[in-house]
């Protein structure tokens, strides 16, 4: 028995159904979903968030689409479901998951020593402060000091890895909005940041180089003049920025106004960095929660006024001017001294002794293969990242390896900001919105 075309056509076609990831459309949002697009960010309760006046536009008006996963503008792999009238963005539900990793699970079969190769991987535009987060928590555990000149050293590192970062934004920024010259400058710029990286590290990204006691290797001779030509070309580098950017009409209307936020906002959805930075509230772990030495060094918090794109584009131009006063600090405070803590349970030995002493050939391997026990307990440790705070936390059972580890990902609590900032805007004003946010799918997918 054959069935005919006509058949076919009429039989019903059951619909699929991507389960909670699935976004309906505006006229039925029930009060729970209500709750969670909106009333979260404004901690209402769902009665609260049921009278909320809901977008007065009819079903066959809205159309539900996807940008993403696979999208230049979602800076990786991130699917945003929008729901338009129009050009207007009625809702956003961001959905992640695409390209996770289980850096987490990963971390708690890996040593303490290998974990810096692990976590390295998880922002890797500024792969430098999640290692600096990780070691600072495990030096937590053991309650040990690092020396001086490690501290130093760190500082002068991730501040050098902060620029190089902002510097990526502001290529990526400008490419999104259509300022295409941006990108090749900003590029050039962040190239010459990641050659001095690579001198210290030897490795552009993923430099497994800050490791709890201290740091892998210490500085190079000629570091010196390698960070004072750096900080000599950038300051006019980034005044041909503020001259090619600040001032033009376009990139203001592109960017004034736009993707919105308040301060009381910022707090209940947890969001951190520049995104709360600009909206006045002045919050930087390096100041308000010192750690390393930045209480020995002078600089100012960035902080914007209206919570909009254009303050956040600012205040990541200004915050490198910033860096690199932190870093001519660092090169007038740079101790003598070791670049690791001498404590042959937690660092290995150097190498050139592996071939004079059988001593250290065996400390060698058994700290490269078993690792080092860390005493039981649990640390949560938190730095300020290019994006927010970045944090650690891990339990400890008294074995080479962590119990548990989280990392506290600040891209991945800023991605709850999307739906409140993209509401009521525009499809173009979402790449913007996007852009600012400035996430890093590697650390949201950990």
């Amino acid at each position: 028995m054959t069935t005919t075309h006509d058949e076919l056509s009429a039989a019903p076609v059951e619909r699929t159904s991507e389960g909670a990831q699935e976004l309906t459309s505006a006229d039925v949002v029930a009060a729970a979903e209500g709750l969670r697009e909106r009333g979260a960010v404004l901690r209402l309760s769902e009665a609260d968030a049921a009278a909320i006046e809901p977008d007065q536009v009819a079903a066959d008006e809205t159309m539900i689409i996807n940008m993403g996963p696979s999208h230049p503008s979602t800076h990786g792999v991130l699917r945003l479901m929008l729901e338009l009238q129009g050009e207007m963005v009625l809702r956003c539900k961001p959905i992640i998951g695409y390209l996770h990793t289980g850096m987490e699970r990963t971390g708690e079969e890996l040593t303490y020593l290998q974990g810096p190769t692990n976590v390295t991987r998880m922002d890797y535009a500024a792969p430098l402060f999640t290692e600096l987060a990780f070691s600072l928590t495990v030096e937590r555990l053991l309650d040990i000091e690092v020396p001086e000149r490690a501290v130093w050293i760190r500082m002068l590192m991730t501040e050098m890895n902060r620029i190089s970062s902002h510097l990526l934004f502001m290529a990526t920024n400008g490419m999104d909005l259509g300022a295409v010259s941006m990108m090749l400058y900003g590029w050039r710029e962040r190239e010459e940041t990641l050659r001095f990286l690579q001198e210290v590290t030897g490795l552009r990204m993923n430099h497994n180089y800050i490791r709890p006691g201290g740091v892998a290797a210490d500085l190079p001779d000629g570091w010196r003049d390698g960070v004072l030509r750096l900080l000599d070309m950038l300051p006019p580098r980034l005044q041909e920025y503020d001259t090619l950017l600040t001032q033009q009409p376009i990139w203001r209307e592109r960017l004034q106004g736009i993707g919105v936020i308040t301060a009381e906002e910022c707090l209940a959805l947890g969001v951190t960095g520049p995104i709360l930075r600009s909206t006045g509230y002045s919050w930087d772990l390096r100041r308000d929660m010192p750690y390393l030495a930045f209480d020995q060094v002078d600089f100012d918090v960035v902080v914007g006024s209206y919570g909009d794109c254009f303050d956040r584009y600012a205040i990541r131009l200004a915050e490198m001017h910033e860096s690199m006063k932190i870093i001519r600090q660092c090169l007038e405070n740079m101790p003598k001294g070791d670049y690791r803590i001498q404590d042959k349970k937690v660092t290995p030995p150097p190498r050139a002794r592996i071939d004079e002493s059988m001593e250290a050939l065996i400390h060698h391997f058994k700290i490269f293969t078993e690792g080092f026990k860390v005493p039981e307990g649990e640390a949560y440790v938190a730095v300020e990242s290019p994006r927010g705070e970045l944090g650690c936390y891990i339990v400890s059972d008294g074995t080479s390896t962590p119990y548990r580890m989280h990392v506290r990902a600040p891209s991945f609590v800023n991605l709850q900001s999307l739906p409140h900032l993209m509401h009521g805007g525009l499809v173009a004003d979402g790449v913007a919105i996007i852009s600012s946010v400035d996430p890093i799918l590697g650390e949201v997918d950990r």
